[in-house]
């Protein structure tokens, strides 16, 4: 018998059980890697600005009285209404190998979303989380990228397969090896060529005092290019505000680059160094060993993420591209050691202009998430 109930707050039985049940699933896992606990009871008790806004239930899964699974589901007002849809949005997916929890999970949020007059399911998606799109069907031996494009079970996929969900989109993730990356010549000629024009500047940072008097402009990078794309909507000043803290609670000024043409924002390059180690270590726990235990890492690590790259569309033909990549390429020689490597994360596979790019500068396809739909 398969009991799913509603989480209410997260001290009840069934809010411990959402938090704490992926950390069992996944325990001695060399893969995945742990979400902060703090950050996932802010969502649930809906203190994140994208409850302003909309909707949202969490649900978990008990096989008699062992959690079994859990999921959650949302009405994203702002992205229904961009993109004239009325739809849901699952997320935070997690189950063990059984099709009746899963069905009893997903059976419980397509109801949730019935009942609210919407007519599809589309996940796993939510622009409040930071843990990506999408549900991983290629490269399970890799460890996740932090948070930022996560980890699951092998067979995740098959349980939504086989409750007739659908592909909607695949989104990729490639691999840069330092010692192969290179700029062939006519890019790196085209990339000089722009500067010298005098048009397009390339802003780097020193310092994190520096990046924050510029960290305003990430809403207006996000809504004029992230924002443009099927999986997201425009997001609210409240929201640019938490996600400007997080990065400026993260960033290296080193690996983060802001294409500027005439002194307008026109492109950027959004690196990370890979915490991934010191993520598994601290257990989704955020302690003062831990945040120190972060400082070391963030100075030793030996990989990078990428996790933004891009050019407004007016800005595409101008020699901005061949100067972004000269940029990918400056921060995998300077920042990537000891055959370590870059991870570039959460390209969509419409985007095939770019995919074309980089595997043609030696990047290679390792990673698939999948983006499922389905229609009630």
């Amino acid at each position: 018998m398969i009991d799913v109930i509603e989480v209410r707050r997260p001290g009840d039985k069934a809010g411990k059980a959402f938090i704490n049940f992926p950390h069992q699933l996944y325990a001695g896992s060399s893969c995945w890697v742990p979400p902060f606990k703090r950050g996932m009871r802010k969502i649930i008790t809906r203190r994140h600005p994208f409850f302003d806004h909309s909707e949202g239930g969490f649900f978990t899964a008990f096989d008699g009285r062992k959690a079994a699974g859990r999921i959650a589901v949302f009405e994203n007002e702002l992205y229904n209404e961009k993109h004239n849809t009325r739809a849901a949005n699952f997320y935070f997916f997690d189950c063990v190998e059984n099709s009746l929890v899963a069905g009893a999970l997903f059976g419980t949020i397509e109801k949730w979303a019935k009942d609210r007059g919407l007519s599809q399911v589309i996940g796993p998606m939510f622009s409040a989380a930071s843990g990506g799109n999408g549900v991983l069907v290629e490269g399970f031996e890799h460890r996740a990228a932090m948070t930022m494009a996560g980890y699951n079970h092998p067979y995740y996929g098959g349980l939504i397969d086989g409750l007739g969900y659908t592909k909607r989109r695949d989104y990729l993730s490639a691999e840069i090896d330092a010692d192969t990356f290179s700029m062939p010549e006519k890019i790196s000629r085209i990339a000089e060529i722009s500067l010298k024009r005098g048009h397009f500047e390339v802003l780097k940072f020193s310092s994190k005092r520096e990046l924050a008097k510029l960290s305003h402009t990430i809403g207006e990078i996000h809504n004029k290019t992230l924002g443009s794309f099927n999986e997201t909507h425009n997001l609210t000043p409240p929201e640019i505000e938490v996600l400007r803290k997080d990065l400026l609670s993260v960033a290296d000024p080193a690996l983060i680059k802001i294409l500027a043409y005439d002194g307008k924002i026109a492109g950027f390059l959004l690196g990370f160094h890979d915490l991934s180690a010191a993520l598994q270590r601290g257990g989704g726990r955020i302690t003062p060993a831990g945040i120190i235990r972060l400082l070391k890492s963030s100075k030793q690590s030996k990989e990078v993420i990428i996790n933004g790259i891009g050019i407004l569309p007016e800005y595409q033909r101008l020699g901005g591209n061949a100067l972004l990549y000269k940029e990918l390429e400056r921060t995998v020689k300077e920042n990537v050691q000891d055959a370590g490597h870059c991870d570039l994360v959460q390209i969509a596979e419409t985007t095939w202009l770019m995919m074309k790019d980089l595997e043609n500068l030696g990047a290679r396809i390792y990673k698939r998430h999948r983006l499922y739909e389905k229609e009630l």
